[in-house]
């Protein structure tokens, strides 16, 4: 579905895979300030989903430059093609089983050429062959005798479907697109893998540019799922074995990150950890490139001026309200908090529509801790608005990349305690130069899911004046020094330049 199209050339094409312009902060934020902070440049986005009804309406202003957004659903049923009774092509099916088998067990090797184009999937086996023909239903029968004989037939069929249903989808997006110069994928997945087939069909180049790492996540979402249940007995499972169907999940994920470190012309990561997890991962180094985030320090300004004498004893948890934060983990440190502090509050800043259900649990914790007057979900927030009413902001989170509430922590004079994922060491204690670090700590560092540990922390800067103001100094100072939003967006004028001149490197 094309919502916005302007009838103008297409420079940077942006595949947002759940983010941008639907859903607010992280990622999302990091797309509307390449979009705003580079006019010169006309850019497309094709927004790739779940489901409509995941999503509300569109969360940002439509800037002039935005020219092209369209809009599609990888699991909406209503957009299937009808059923009906197929044969199947015996030959084509066995590329389904070279696929299927490249996912899983050869991950090492290259992904099958024929695989990159969109044409197999349009021609050669299309979405329908795979869901209704006689030759899908024996590919999925052969591979559950082989594979997954302990796994019920129906949870195996269902996983097989979903898994790879989604590839068509993906796949049929390429013929509808207009023009473009270049395109530009926020991470690998789905996203990774449409912006492959669109670099082989345009013969366009293509970036990547990773928060975090895309395969780690999906892998802690699929570990943790409940969705995905092992539903054999204890002496099936052998110990530490990870259950077959979330496997499959993991080694699909795994495949679409190689796939589309593969094609990339540029692997960018935004802190130099993350780009030695890429390269292990399989990233060619040759490729790989380190590009930080950065704030308007400008935006932030007021925020300072405004800050009280005193620490306000508030705690603001910027992000949404879903599972990778880990918000749990934060009411439980709030409880530690209020038994020393009682007067203490913890806000949680940031949509929590995303997880219901996650939403609902962290509720009644809230309620079973006893902190109804504690602990508040605030949804959307304008942040300079809120950081002079903090003492301190935190993150709680099991993943993350460079989380630019950190950064804007920073510019607005508030330290920051965070768990130790992502680059948020080498932000809160300096991890770029020795400059960096002689700029002492802008907060502090905790295990993940440690309530005692953020706790500690939290006590220490609510009530020690002088470490507060040592931090508070810290943060300001790293961030004009280190990541300003100038040195950002001319990071990426400069690659873009480079890359999009009429689709030839130069």
């Amino acid at each position: 579905m094309v919502l916005v199209d302007k009838k103008k050339e297409i420079d940077i094409l942006i595949i947002a895979e759940g983010t941008y312009p639907f859903v607010r902060g992280g990622v999302s934020s990091w797309i509307r300030d390449l979009i705003n902070g580079l006019s010169e440049f006309n850019f497309g986005v094709v927004f790739v989903g779940s489901r409509k009804e995941d999503y509300g309406d569109i969360k940002y202003p439509i800037p002039e430059n935005l020219v092209y957004l369209s809009v599609h659903y990888l699991f909406d049923s209503s957009s299937r093609p009808p059923p009906r009774i197929l044969e199947g092509d015996k030959k084509h099916f066995e590329k389904v089983r070279k696929l299927h088998h490249w996912f899983k067990n050869n991950i090492g090797k290259a992904f099958p050429k024929e695989l990159h184009k969109k044409e197999f999937y349009e021609k050669e086996i299309t979405e329908e062959e795979f869901l209704y023909s006689k030759r899908a239903w024996e590919f999925i029968e052969d591979n559950y005798l082989l594979f997954a004989r302990d796994t019920p037939f129906i949870d195996y069929f269902w996983t097989i479907r979903n898994v790879h249903a989604p590839i068509w989808r993906v796949a049929s997006i390429v013929k509808d697109l207009k023009p473009i110069k270049l395109v530009h994928s926020p991470s690998t997945g789905y996203a990774g893998f449409l912006a492959s087939l669109i670099k082989n069909d345009r013969k366009v180049p293509f970036l990547l540019t990773e928060h975090g790492i895309y395969t780690r996540e999906r892998k802690i979402d699929i570990l943790s799922a409940d969705w995905i249940q092992d539903r054999r007995l204890s002496f099936q499972r052998k110990k530490g074995e990870v259950e077959h169907l979330k496997e499959i999940w993991i080694n699909f994920f795994i495949g679409l990150g190689k796939l589309a470190y593969e094609t990339a012309d540029k692997i960018i990561s935004l802190f130099d950890d993350a780009r030695k997890i890429q390269i292990s991962l399989g990233a060619p180094p040759e490729k790989t490139l380190v590009i930080p985030n950065g704030v308007r320090i400008e935006n932030y300004l007021e925020a300072r001026k405004k800050r009280g004498k005193n620490i306000p004893k508030v705690i603001g948890l910027i992000g949404r309200v879903v599972p990778i934060k880990d918000i749990k983990t934060f009411i439980k440190a709030i409880r530690i908090v209020a038994n020393k502090i009682p007067e203490v509050e913890g806000w949680i800043i940031g949509p929590t529509e995303e997880d219901p259900s996650y939403y609902e649990e962290c509720k009644k914790l809230v309620y079973a801790l006893n902190l109804k007057r504690n602990v508040k979900f605030l949804g959307f927030q304008k942040i300079p608005e809120v950081l002079p009413k903090v003492g301190l902001t935190t993150l709680t989170s099991i993943s993350e990349g460079m989380p630019l509430v950190v950064l804007e922590s920073f510019a607005g004079g508030v330290p920051v305690v965070s768990t130790d994922v992502g680059s948020c060491h080498q932000l809160i204690y300096g991890g770029l130069c020795e400059e960096d670090k002689a700029l002492g700590k802008a907060g502090e560092v905790t295990p993940v899911a440690n309530p005692s540990a953020l706790a500690d922390a939290y006590i220490k800067y609510l009530t020690d004046e002088d470490l507060w103001e040592s931090s508070h100094k810290a943060a300001i100072e790293r961030v004009e020094k280190f990541y300003s939003f100038e040195a950002f967006i001319d990071s990426y004028r400069k690659l873009y330049s480079r890359y999009s001149n009429g689709g030839n490197i130069v």
